[in-house]
């Protein structure tokens, strides 16, 4: 079995997704062209080697619609032969790009592939994809869930209600989320890993002196007196503080076969070496990590104790405790350069902003095993392993 490799990783620093934003003028098709034009560049590879480009985007309408990747790739300079997809798992689309580039490597039906992600969120709203649609869920699924499903704000405080998680925990790890990715910052760690756009050379939304006593004066982000009547077990936990921003972004990840690296010339970064997708109960939605975790370390045959960092997507403190509760891990390796409550969550783009961090934070530190994961809307979730190289 041939294995797949990560050759570069690279992303844009991430915006505010608001019109004062650094990158709200950048068009979506700019913006995912600014990546894959840079994973092209620093690997030094002849664009039309490219098999295929495999984007993952969320709100596929408007200025994000109609298979965009195919346009951000033209832009981006890439010959007319190369083809060019885009996928939608919520907000693991660009990990989800990486599993079907890396599978498609590992099974021979491609040499090399990019596998990227974009979200601007500023431009096209969260959300838009369903406007005018009268009915989502068609008779079968209502017959299933005749109670209706809840948004994820609704499912991050249902989280936080059963497995106990109190304001005080949630503001702590939302403040260790800014401490970290403010530090890294300063220190340079996000210096490789970042493409710099439109006069943009680090990510927007760190909040570099926050305190507790701020975060402890805002006020729940999510209430809703309904909700409240039929959820009497929440505590009305989450603030803007605890969940992760609304943001522009890209970024691409390049992945080819261990044979083709070696007869480019090329080092990889890492080796992916296992993938696993799951599902849950979609009331609570963001749940599904905790089983994407454990079955991706029983496919790779690994404890998590073996894995050395973890990038965890931090769609809402609740739902990394959560799962650090379920799981046991080990939180002094999770994110350690800070997660998306402090450096944006721009939806499509997360997944290969994740794997970037995560194979530059494995060089950095010279580990071994990383893993990472992240809830998706649905009850949906990605999880995967690579091995530093």
């Amino acid at each position: 079995m041939r294995d797949a490799v990560i050759v570069e990783a690279v992303r844009t620093p991430i915006g505010r997704g608001k019109p004062d934003g650094a990158l709200h003028d950048v068009h979506p098709v700019d913006l995912l062209a600014h990546s894959l034009r840079a994973v092209i560049e620093r690997s030094g590879i002849d664009p039309a080697l490219v098999d295929d480009v495999i984007g993952g985007i969320v709100t596929q309408v408007g200025e994000q619609g109609v298979n965009m990747t195919r346009r951000a790739a033209l832009a981006a300079g890439y010959p007319e032969s190369v083809p060019a997809t885009t996928v939608d798992r919520q907000c693991g689309s660009s990990q989800q790009a990486i599993h079907f580039a890396a599978q498609g490597v590992i099974a021979g039906a491609y040499d090399i592939v990019v596998a990227a992600g974009v979200e601007s969120m500023g431009r096209v709203p969260m959300g838009s994809s369903a406007l005018g649609a009268a009915d989502l869920s068609g008779v079968a699924f209502a017959q299933r869930y005749p109670e209706d499903l809840v948004p994820q704000g609704i499912s991050a405080e249902l989280i936080a209600a059963k497995w106990g998680l109190s304001r005080t925990q949630l503001d702590e790890f939302a403040l260790s989320s800014h401490e970290k990715a403010a530090r890294a910052t300063k220190d340079g760690l996000f210096a490789a890993e970042l493409a710099p756009l439109n006069g943009l050379s680090a990510d927007e939304g760190i909040r570099v002196g926050s305190t507790l006593e701020t975060l402890a004066k805002l006020k729940p982000a999510y209430y809703d007196p309904a909700m409240a009547a039929r959820f009497p077990q929440i505590g009305w936990e989450i603030t803007a503080a605890s969940a992760s921003q609304v943001s522009d972004g890209s970024s691409a990840v390049l992945i080819m076969s261990g044979e083709r690296a070696a007869q480019l010339g090329l080092r990889p970064l890492a080796r992916l070496h296992s993938f696993a997708v799951a599902g849950d109960d979609p009331l609570l939605m963001l749940t599904a990590v905790i089983p994407a975790t454990e079955k991706v370390l029983r496919r790779a045959g690994l404890d998590l104790a073996d894995i050395d960092l973890i990038e965890i997507n931090e769609a809402f403190s609740p739902v990394v405790l959560a799962w650090a509760q379920e799981t046991g891990a080990d939180l002094s390796k999770v994110n350690v350069n800070g997660g998306a409550i402090a450096i944006g969550h721009p939806l499509g783009a997360s997944g290969a902003r994740l794997m970037t961090t995560l194979v530059h934070a494995l060089h950095q530190r010279g580990a071994r095993y990383g893993l990472q994961t992240m809830c998706e809307a649905g009850g949906l979730a990605n999880a995967t392993i690579i091995e530093r190289l």
